[in-house]
């Protein structure tokens, strides 16, 4: 007896892909959202385009946000000093680029 050929498109039909996105992450994650102004977008969206550029490998905003993050939380640098976003951004722009006040 002769084997039965199934076309492409029905074998597709068939067997179904698995939903969702494929797991990317080693460790375990929680979904968290957060409000950003518009310039923090678009300089993450130009970052994210300049680093396609000269790279060529795609990152997202995720991506480097929680780079940014990491780095921060290995840079031994303490924190808990400051009570507002104010000074914490000053002090972290300080440690990052000491010659500009």
């Amino acid at each position: 007896m002769a084997r039965k050929v199934i076309p492409i498109r029905r074998l597709k039909k068939l067997v179904k892909a698995p939903r969702g996105r494929p797991p990317v992450h080693t460790e375990a994650w929680g979904k968290v959202s957060v409000v950003l102004f518009e310039r923090q977008v678009l300089h993450l969206d130009r970052l994210a385009t300049s680093m396609r550029r000269t790279s060529g490998k795609v990152i997202n905003r995720a991506e480097i946000i929680r780079a940014l993050i990491d780095g921060l939380i290995h840079s031994g640098l303490d924190i808990t000093k400051h009570g507002t976003e104010a000074t914490l951004r000053a002090h972290i722009a300080k440690r990052l680029n000491p010659s500009a006040e």
